[in-house]
Order: C-alpha cells, then sequence, then structure tokens
C-alpha cells in the first residue's frame, strides 16, 4: 500500500471509530451495565496483543468469561463453555463483546480492517511467512473473519491474513466492511477451531 493509501485509511479508521463510539454510546453504556449485573467482575477485558511490527498494545472487549478464568487459557471451543458467562455467550455470538475495540482504532493500536490480534506469544512462534501479517495494523474484522472466521482451521486464516497484506488496500477494505455488516445478520459458527 502506497504513503497516500495508508493516510486515506488511517483517516477512514478515526472517522469510522470516532462515528461508533459516538452515536453508539447508548449501546457501550448498556452493555456495561449488563456486564455488571450478570457475573462479579470488571466490564471491560484488557489484554496485551501483538500490534504492527510485533509492538504490543493492550486490546479491550467486554468480559464474556468469568473474572477467574485464565486469560491466556484455550478459547471456547463452544457457546456451552462453562467459562463464559450468560451475557458472554450473546455477546460473542453477535461480536458486541468487540464494541470497545473502537477506541484501539482511535489511538491508532487497530484498524477497522486487518488480520485480527493474537497472543504476543502466537506471534513469537509465527513462520517467516506468517509474520508479514504483523506489516499491518491488526484490525477488528479482516479478510479471514469475512471468509468464515471460526469454522476455518488457524493455519488457514493465518495464510489468508497473509493474502490481506499482499492484497491490502481501501476498496478490499470497503469490500470486507460489508461483508462484516452482512454477517451480522447471518447466524455462523463464532468459535475458533485449533
Amino acid at each position: 500500500m502506497t504513503a497516500a493509501g495508508r493516510a486515506i485509511k488511517r483517516a477512514v479508521d478515526v472517522a469510522g471509530a470516532a462515528a461508533v463510539l459516538g452515536l453508539g454510546l447508548p449501546v457501550f453504556a448498556a452493555i456495561a451495565i449488563l456486564v455488571k449485573r450478570d457475573s462479579p467482575g470488571p466490564v471491560l477485558f484488557r489484554q496485551e496483543r501483538a500490534g504492527r511490527g510485533m509492538k504490543p498494545f493492550r486490546m479491550c472487549k467486554f468480559r464474556t468469561m468469568r473474572a477467574d478464568t485464565d486469560p491466556f487459557g484455550v478459547s471456547p471451543a463452544g457457546a456451552e463453555d462453562p467459562r463464559l458467562t450468560p451475557l458472554g455467550r450473546r455477546l460473542r455470538e453477535t461480536s458486541l463483546d468487540e464494541l470497545p475495540q473502537f477506541w484501539n482504532v482511535l489511538v491508532g493500536d487497530m484498524s477497522l480492517v486487518g488480520p485480527r490480534p493474537l497472543y504476543m506469544s502466537q506471534a513469537r512462534e509465527f513462520t517467516e511467512s506468517q509474520r508479514r501479517r504483523l506489516e499491518v495494523r491488526p484490525g477488528v474484522t479482516g479478510l479471514a473473519q469475512v471468509q468464515g472466521r471460526g469454522e476455518l482451521p488457524h493455519e488457514e486464516k493465518l495464510q489468508i491474513d497473509v493474502q490481506y497484506v499482499d492484497r491490502a488496500g481501501l476498496g478490499l477494505d470497503l469490500k470486507i466492511l460489508w461483508r462484516t455488516f452482512v454477517s451480522l445478520f447471518v447466524r455462523k459458527d463464532i468459535y475458533q477451531k485449533w
């Protein structure tokens, strides 16, 4: 992507994140109250993830699991996982748990579109090819998410992430954003296949 393309992408990120955070404030407040009522613990889940160039940052999500859960444990494999709170299941299935990441976009840790941010420990184990996914900011949504999300094996998602880096551009980002919006109304398997 050219310097001009990166500047336009960042401008779209800032405008999009500011719009979601501003217009979505009542939704954020309602979810925060529900999370607090649903189970003991903090409203937000913050965790260090690998950003562009392997730079660590703290990604934010609404908490969907019990507060005593190992934050670096294996992701839930299904809705019946006992670590998930009742509300947490619904938040994950609707992707509403991801809303706080728009703050990460606004401050420049993430982009609206890019490879999903993984643990630092996972990033350290990337092959030379897989490390190319760290050439761009991680995204709230990405090419792998619109091509299958939880239905895809982890290794295949990493390959698709590298394909995104090779093809990155405003046109592709807009297509991914549109497909992400449409997918919110179609129920899919969101749980990880490792």
